[in-house]
């Protein structure tokens, strides 16, 4: 069991940025979206933005200590969680703030495994702890968060049943998927797959898994990894999957699949705010119960 919550965002939100589909989007939203990092969009009563949602069930789920990993444009996040790097107090959570910095030759973060990486080197501690790592960008549930938390194993992933994703069917078929073995242990992942493909990846009750990125990590058998990650020759960023893959490689039982059955909400386009706002409305009360 650990306390330790490692959420990224530090990416640059460009997919939303781009146009909505909708006509739907109010000024103020669009206007959000377009300056804003995801995380930070008013979703909420009050314009409490996405973030506040994430943290609330965070700490629903037992987390103490928060690394918000932002980047040299995140200003915003300390005025709504803490001015300090490190140890700024909201909710009774223990936030700090680590930088992805960008390199000179490049125009955006290297990826999520960079992110990690630089969360590790900047609060050492962390390299001989366990901690969960997930999107700024998706509502993850409390019971999701805290299963991983609880967790026996050292490295451990969310498996989602992609039935229960409420997504297009364009996106959920886009999603990387998993191959497991009888036990649950992750034994690949599997990138972009045809309808057909996927049928022959169902686990063992007859599930295709998927993974939305929320992982559990620990950091003296999976630092090396994120030091080594190599980039990804499509997307050119060093990758979480990546990093997994590698772990399993070296370690064929070193990631545990923790099976779920739920719809995970996400912020990835403008389109998406409307959906989050209803969710939220119906899921959450108006006033956090911290």
């Amino acid at each position: 069991m650990h306390n330790n919550l490692i959420i990224l965002a530090g990416g640059m939100s460009s997919r939303m940025k781009k146009p909505a589909v909708s006509k739907n989007l109010n000024i103020k939203d669009a206007e959000q979206a377009n300056n804003r990092s995801k995380s930070l969009i008013g979703v909420g009563k009050d314009n409490r933005p996405l973030m506040d949602y994430l943290l609330y069930n965070a700490k629903k789920a037992g987390y103490k200590n928060v690394y918000i990993v932002i980047n040299k444009n995140g200003a915003l996040f300390k005025k709504f969680y803490g001015s300090k790097t490190e140890n700024n107090n909201f909710k009774d959570l223990n936030i700090s703030f680590p930088i992805q910095t960008i390199p000179e030759n490049r125009e955006k973060p290297f990826g999520t495994a960079d992110a990690v990486l630089h969360t590790l080197e900047q609060f050492p501690k962390l390299k001989l702890k366990q901690f969960t790592v997930c999107n700024s960008d998706n509502l993850y549930s409390i019971k999701a968060l805290r299963l991983l938390r609880k967790s026996l194993n050292k490295n451990a992933l969310i498996s989602y049943d992609r039935d229960h994703l409420k997504f297009s069917q364009n996106k959920i078929y886009s999603f990387a998927i998993m191959n497991l073995d009888n036990n649950n242990y992750l034994k690949d992942i599997i990138e972009k797959p045809t309808n057909e493909e996927a049928e022959n990846y169902k686990d063992k009750d007859g599930k295709i898994r998927v993974s939305m990125n929320i992982f559990k990590l620990d950091g003296p058998t999976i630092y090396k990894h994120l030091k080594n990650c190599p980039v990804n020759p499509k997307r050119d960023e060093k990758e979480l999957p990546t990093v997994v893959i590698n772990s399993i490689d070296e370690n064929p039982i070193s990631f545990l699949t923790i099976p779920l059955s739920e719809h995970v909400p996400d912020l990835t386009a403008k389109d998406d705010i409307q959906i989050v706002k209803k969710f939220i409305q119906q899921n959450y009360p108006e006033n956090l119960d911290w």
